[in-house]
């Protein structure tokens, strides 16, 4: 397990981090509670004979924009998963050019999927949702490269932190370590 220094607070990027990671913290916590309410209200109305017909569609579209925006927060706190003991084996300058390869590899990835998920915009303009037709494509869709643009913010300040010379796998981020210590 590695640990990390906790970030300089003098550093204005290390700053941004931890009020970005902060902002999307409340995100994911707006969307779970909404989701658990959503899921309770088609429950209840299940239970009294009188199925919302938008339940489920809504509850899918809530899930996988709390995954896209979960996964924006994890790459602030450095909390995906990883090859650590991999990384631990290399020299330490093998550490830093891997370091340096892998986050290119992810942020070239993600500026992609922004660029595709701006892309079909155009596509889905007429689409909306089946049971609520007053809810469109476009913004359900949104997520993708909204959140590919947050994912890409964070992995460039990580690289920006590898370049300087930071640790390539971090178990902890911004000082403040995962609930288990596990990853």
């Amino acid at each position: 397990m590695h640990n990390i220094a906790k970030p300089d607070s003098g550093n204005p990027m290390h700053r941004f981090r931890a009020r970005y990671g902060l902002l999307l913290e409340w995100v994911v916590m707006a969307l779970m509670i909404l989701l658990s309410i959503e899921v309770t209200l088609g429950i209840v109305f299940r239970v009294v004979g009188s199925s919302l017909v938008w339940y489920d569609e809504v509850a899918s579209v809530m899930l996988a924009w709390l995954t896209f925006y979960g996964s924006a927060l994890a790459s602030v706190k450095r909390a995906h998963i990883g090859c650590p003991e991999i990384i631990d084996q290399m020299s330490p300058g093998f550490q830093r050019a891997a370091g340096i390869f892998a986050q290119v590899l992810v942020i070239l990835f993600f500026a992609l999927l922004a660029w595709v998920g701006v892309s079909i915009m155009p596509a889905l303009a007429g689409d909306s949702l089946v049971s609520l037709p007053w809810v469109s494509m476009n913004f359900v869709q949104s997520v993708i490269p909204i959140s590919s643009a947050l994912i890409l913010l964070a992995e460039v300040m990580f690289l920006v932190d590898v370049v300087r010379g930071a640790p390539v796998a971090p178990a902890v981020a911004a000082g403040v370590p995962m609930a288990d210590g596990t990853h």
